[in-house]
């Protein structure tokens, strides 16, 4: 599928417009939806596209990269969006940049045709007064401005963690913030490459002046990197609340455990010491004194052990805990 759109400062014509319309002052954008080889075939032949940069398409290259080629120039960009949390959606859009001509290639999973549409609707004449590279530059910052959006969706994701790392604390926990750390390694490469092609063009295109618009979208890139090298320091630092808050449970359930071992050793120790030969169950009234004063010792013992371990605050009551929370 084909969407043609020729534009100038005073009008813009969808669904219609031709390499001749170039000549008559007009810019012609030719955006291209999973195209066939036919389709490939007969724009090569149009505009005389590189062959090597066709065949970056044929096998799905998804590589950031820009070459200055005989007659125009070619550019891949990734357009990501964040689907779940060990999905990272990434959609390789082909540009190619010629004399008052712009042609871009991609799958239906990126919609261009939408966000140039609101540009034109918005009256942007500094698109429409421009030649042909402005669109060009436009749809490269649209694409930055996503960017964004994706890492706002993994910064709530690490948030989420933090917060399931310092309560309840899981395995799954663990292995999802593994997933979020190969991303951020993913993302940071793919906006290295996108800042090298920014600087690029802000270098070999200098003295156009709608460069300076690159110029802040290089900077945005720039602040992009430094987001996603401090979303790597949080991810490390919910690791070390999820290993603190997993010590935390391993620390408390030793203390039950022990507290548990410290009130039954002593009781076993006088369960054996005066044994329990004598005692008749088939006359269960007739109760011997030794085993009367077993069962106070035994009791007297538990009780100063409660308290032992209620003063140290190894153990807490229901009700003081509802005054301390008060």
């Amino acid at each position: 599928m084909q969407n043609v759109i020729c534009y100038n400062e005073r009008e813009v014509k969808e669904g219609q417009g031709s390499k001749e319309d170039i000549k008559k002052g007009y810019n012609l954008w030719i955006d291209v939806v999973n195209p066939t080889e036919s389709d490939l075939f007969n724009l090569q032949q149009s505009f005389n596209l590189d062959n090597k940069a066709l065949e970056n398409y044929e096998n799905k290259s998804k590589k950031p990269q820009i070459r200055l080629l005989e007659n125009h120039s070619f550019t891949i960009f990734l357009n990501m969006k964040y689907k779940s949390i060990d999905n990272l959606d990434t959609e390789a859009v082909y540009f190619f940049l010629g004399r008052g001509w712009l042609i871009t290639i991609h799958s239906s999973n990126v919609d261009l045709i939408t966000r140039v549409r609101k540009m034109f609707a918005e009256k942007n004449k500094k698109i429409l007064e421009s030649p042909v590279d402005s669109l060009y530059y436009s749809i490269l910052s649209s694409i930055v401005e996503k960017y964004e959006q994706l890492l706002t969706a993994v910064e709530l994701k690490v948030m989420e963690f933090e917060k399931e790392s310092l309560y309840r604390p899981t395995k799954r926990t663990l292995e999802n913030l593994d997933i979020l750390s190969r991303q951020a390694i993913v993302l940071r490469r793919h906006f290295w490459q996108a800042r090298h092609i920014m600087n690029f063009l802000t270098h070999t295109e200098e003295d156009k002046e709608d460069i300076k618009y690159l110029q802040i979208v290089y900077d945005d890139i720039n602040q992009l990197i430094d987001l996603v090298e401090s979303y790597r320091d949080t991810i490390n630092s919910v690791r070390e609340i999820y290993s603190g808050s997993v010590s935390l449970q391993l620390n408390d359930t030793m203390r039950i455990l022990t507290v548990f071992s410290s009130i039954l050793l002593p009781l076993t120790f006088l369960t054996s010491i005066f044994g329990m030969q004598g005692f008749d169950l088939n006359n269960i009234h007739s109760i011997p004194q030794g085993f009367t004063a077993l069962l106070i010792a035994m009791a007297v013992v538990s009780m100063a052990l409660f308290y032992m371990f209620w003063k140290r605050q190894w153990i807490s009551i229901p009700g003081n805990l509802h005054k301390n929370k008060q």
